[in-house]
């Protein structure tokens, strides 16, 4: 690394998008992650597919059992 960098010609807010979104990085543990991989390339689907359609039915049985 240099000493000392020179950010005089800089421009502020060059690459900044008010609309940009976000995406969480999301790490499974091994075993996990293999059983995913091999189910999504079943159903001929991307691992991210998988893990919504699986988060979402969760969320569906959280919401139930709240309603209880």
């Amino acid at each position: 690394m240099k000493e000392e960098y020179d950010f005089s010609n800089g421009e502020r807010g060059k690459f900044y998008n008010k609309n940009a979104t976000f995406n969480l990085p999301i790490y499974l543990e091994p075993e996990i992650e293999s059983f995913i991989a091999k189910l999504a390339k079943e159903q001929k689907k991307n691992i991210s597919e998988i893990v919504n359609a699986l988060l979402f039915k969760d969320k569906e049985l959280i919401e139930f059992m709240r309603v209880r």
